[in-house]
């Protein structure tokens, strides 16, 4: 007698991926960025609402999905999120329509940058360091994208098709680092105007000055070294360190007796054998470095001439020379760079620092030490949130997904510094084990009635006590998403007039 087997019967356990997710929305309200989008113009006529869709690709960036496909696919498997969205459905057209749409998301990052000023606890003060630097985000999906360049990899020691991101990132001095803002820059052929990659830095730092007016470090890589990009920093109000080439231009002041001041020209390499002994005498562990006394660089200056006519003298300038030994950050130098003019200025492992503040060398060297979190911020981005896994063809959707990857790691990174500000280095978390451990973890979700009302529970997949803080800071109180969020800069008429009329 044949007997006809059942289909297994599982229990429905209602499982999720995402257990941070209400914790970002909290945050994603904390600073507004629902306002903010609507302010820039970034909005939809009908169906759901456009803040929803960018709150979705910041889980999905979390999630580290690859495309709006994923996404959408998360949305509707994960029980959590079906909760957070009920009754809106995040299918994968409505996602693909709205970011391949040209909006002002440039203009949305101006804002989140300012927004950032109005907060105590994020807003840049005199003595803060800004990070510059640039990376490549390998394309190789879409040729005839204006921004795609064939360039070389120092990392990968290959060429490849790529972006090439100009950022900058703010390094406060109370522990909290998040990114600024950033630009792509496009590559020109000869006898072709075109802006550099210090230009597009120019025009990144005078945004910042629309917003922030105190004075400020710029921290950068030695590709960055340029006396009229110096000029046009101190002019801002800015302060700037960064690690001298092999033919960077210095001057020694040589005093004597009755006689007028001499600058006799040294090269950079030469300062360092002069002071490597000195420097390496302890062998202790650690950073080491030496300031070198009366150091000079000539700068270009405007003038009048004599007829009247403007134009550019030289003058010699008072910098800050530091000679400093195991430096913590990493030298992609490949075999072909090691004689070229833009390597760096080396003498068996010691390297040469130069600032304009000639007064505080010890400073200048502290803050060069910072430029190393710019390097942590890429590398964190492109295993963490996609930042290089968007292989949408469209120029809009590209512009949204940097614009988007910047706005989520500002969110992750204010989380990081409330959960690290008050416990000790061995009881810190990173970056990636605060992401992987509370944001990206598993969690079940199942309702019960209590006195009448319905309750969601979330049962984490994790011990939660390193992020009891965070938690209980900044858990929602209802799950469910609402078609205009409350916001934290309104007051409660006009967060009801929006309501209304949204």
């Amino acid at each position: 007698m044949k007997e006809t087997l059942e289909q297994p019967r599982f229990r429905d356990l209602n499982q999720g991926e995402c257990a941070g997710a209400p914790i970002l929305r909290s945050l994603w309200d904390h600073f507004d960025f629902s306002l903010l989008l609507t302010q820039s113009g970034i909005s939809k006529r009908n169906g759901v609402p456009s803040w929803m869709l960018c709150f979705m690709y910041a889980i999905g960036l979390v999630s580290n999905s690859s495309s709006v496909n994923q996404m959408a696919l998360l949305a509707s498997k994960d029980a959590l999120l079906a909760i957070m969205f009920k009754p809106y459905k995040l299918a994968q057209y409505t996602l693909s329509r709205f970011f391949t749409t040209p909006f002002a998301w440039r203009t949305f990052g101006q804002k989140r940058v300012a927004r950032l000023q109005e907060d105590s606890d994020t807003a840049l003060k005199s003595g803060d360091v800004i990070n510059l630097d640039d990376t490549h985000i390998a394309h190789p999906y879409a040729k005839k994208l204006p921004f795609l360049c064939w360039l070389f990899d120092s990392s990968s020691k290959t060429y490849s098709w790529c972006m090439n991101l100009v950022v900058l990132q703010a390094v406060l001095q109370n522990g909290l680092e998040y990114p600024l803002f950033y630009s792509m820059w496009h590559k020109v052929e000869k006898d072709e105007y075109g802006l550099t990659k210090i230009d597009l830095a120019k025009q990144m730092l005078l945004m910042l000055r629309e917003n922030v007016s105190c004075r400020l470090w710029i921290a950068m890589d030695r590709w960055y070294l340029c006396k009229e990009f110096f000029v046009f920093l101190m002019d801002h109000h800015f302060d700037w360190v960064t690690k001298a080439k092999r033919n960077t231009a210095l001057y020694r002041k040589v005093i004597t007796a009755g006689r007028r001041d001499r600058y006799v020209p040294v090269s950079a390499r030469q300062l360092i054998k002069e002071a490597y002994k000195s420097l390496a005498s302890p062998r202790a562990p650690g950073l080491t470095a030496i300031a070198l006394p009366d150091m000079y660089m000539k700068l270009p200056y405007l003038t009048t001439g004599r007829k009247g006519q403007a134009t550019t003298k030289d003058r010699f300038v008072p910098i800050a020379a530091i000679v400093a030994a195991r430096l913590r950050e990493e030298e992609e130098l490949s075999v072909h760079m090691e004689d070229s003019e833009n390597s760096p200025a080396t003498y068996k492992g010691a390297y040469l620092i130069i600032s304009n503040r000639h007064d505080v060398p010890k400073k200048a060297l502290e803050v060069y030490g910072k430029r190393w979190r710019i390097e942590v911020f890429f590398r964190m981005a492109k295993q963490d949130l996609a930042f290089g896994k968007c292989h949408s063809t469209s120029e809009s959707h590209q512009h949204a997904h940097m614009e988007l990857v910047f706005a989520t790691e500002t969110l992750l990174a204010y989380a990081l510094w409330q959960v690290n500000k008050e416990k000790t280095s061995d009881e810190s978390c990173t970056h990636g084990e605060m992401v992987r451990g509370l944001f990206k973890t598993r969690c079940q979700v199942h309702s019960r009635n209590h006195k009448g009302s319905k309750r969601i529970y979330v049962d984490f997949d994790i011990e939660a006590h390193r992020f009891a803080s965070l938690i209980s800071a900044y858990w929602p109180k209802s799950l469910l998403m609402t078609w205009w969020p409350v916001y934290s800069s309104i007051d409660s008429h006009n967060s009801q007039l929006i309501q209304r009329t949204a």
